[in-house]
């Protein structure tokens, strides 16, 4: 529980998770039983353990090892948490304690958005750099960190009165509003899609659909109609907002397009499709595109500085570790949704991996891949979702 609550607090306890979780390796022994291991779920663990056999072999055999174990790693720790977990019998805490860390991590962002109004600096929510600095952790990740608690949160409520009701209530709109405060676009689409995917569970379906369909429809046509600008308009936005002022530099605000575009122009050079070129050369070529395709010197700059990855967890393995291992993660996901389909909660918690995965490389990042290994926590052990359902909402 410790463990999730402490992830948001990343940048300043990078170390700390770490020491966490060299306490459950070393814990471990000394509390499992062999009856644990009847818990988790063999054939997707098995896919998801060929599948980084796959990426350490290629690696080796490539000569890439080391300069990709790094990444290889990070992308270790979900399944690490996996087995680590499989001693738990009651996952109600560790769900809280996602629910507790995303209150905590909203209640600090506010707090520091008051100082910087306080102190007269410019706040905006799109990419200044005062406003970064002042959330917890990224922006895409505080808003997944937002729609999980958001999840949990639904999940939690039940048919009948609880006391506990009114809280996860309030979580819900809580988080629901911070995302929209502090506009997280990849969490804001992730929430819509979920709303969309709910209208399939439950009494009612065909009504539930029409009507979502029919809001969501008038919601695009009124939003269009009121904000269309004008010409002249148009023409100012696209001055004003084609560039941000970001880290003493320029970050457009269609940035992943450039990074795509990148990707794509070296997937249609690459030689070995198959089996990928790795992950240090994926980053070395996306350089190099970089100060070739982009013209503005700030722009170019700031690109190069921080190594933009692809942004696109797919396109990643494609490019790094080739088709096989596309596939082999693919068939890990698919096997999950064929699995749970029937279920709403685990099935959001896969359709938030799928999409969160088309806008960012979460193993690329420490928080990221802890995140993903709390999901796969839930999904892979079976008792996380064998809680009574007649008394939950559907």
């Amino acid at each position: 529980m410790l463990l999730y609550l402490i992830i948001p607090f990343d940048k300043y306890f990078r170390a700390f998770p770490n020491i966490l979780m060299a306490v459950l390796v070393i814990a471990f022994p000394f509390v499992v039983s062999k009856k644990d291991f009847k818990k988790i779920l063999i054939k997707p663990i098995a896919i998801l353990v060929l599948f980084y056999l796959f990426l350490l072999v290629n690696s080796f055999i490539q000569g890439t090892i080391e300069n990709d174990i790094g990444i290889i790693n990070k992308m270790m720790i979900p399944i690490g948490l996996v087995i680590l977990y499989l001693p738990i019998g009651d996952f109600k805490k560790l769900n809280k304690a996602i629910v507790y860390s995303s209150f905590v991590a909203i209640v600090f962002t506010l707090f520091q958005f008051m100082i910087l109004i306080n102190n007269n600096a410019e706040v905006s929510f799109l990419f200044f750099q005062e406003t970064v600095d002042a959330l917890l952790i990224d922006r895409v990740y505080i808003g997944l960190l937002c729609v999980l608690s958001i999840i949990i949160s639904y999940q939690s409520l039940t048919k009948k009165y609880h006391p506990d009701n009114s809280y996860y209530i309030a979580s819900i709109i809580i988080n629901v509003l911070y995302i929209f405060l502090i506009m997280s676009k990849t969490a804001i689409i992730i929430l819509i899609a979920l709303t969309v995917l709910r209208q399939f569970y439950g009494p009612q379906k065909r009504i539930r659909l029409l009507i979502t369909s029919g809001i969501f429809m008038s919601v695009v046509l009124l939003g269009y109609l009121k904000f269309q600008p004008s010409d002249k308009e148009k023409t100012n936005s696209i001055e004003n907002l084609s560039r941000i002022r970001y880290n003493n530099a320029y970050l457009p605000i269609g940035y992943r397009t450039i990074i795509w575009d990148c990707a794509i122009k070296i997937s249609s050079q690459s030689t070995n499709k198959l089996f990928g070129i790795g992950f240090k050369e994926t980053s070395n070529q996306l350089v190099s595109c970089y100060d070739d395709v982009i013209d503005d010197e700030p722009t170019r700059h700031n690109f190069i500085t921080k190594r933009f990855n692809t942004h696109n967890q797919y396109v990643d393995f494609y490019l790094s570790s080739g088709l096989v291992s596309l596939v082999l993660f693919i068939s890990v996901l698919l096997f999950l949704l064929i699995k749970y389909h029937d279920n709403f909660y685990p099935t959001a918690l896969i359709i938030t991996i799928i999409l969160f995965g088309l806008v960012e490389n979460y193993f690329h990042r420490q928080v990221g891949a802890y995140y993903i290994g709390f999901i796969l926590v839930m999904l892979l052990i079976n008792n996380t979702l064998k809680e009574p359902t007649n008394n939950k909402i559907q």
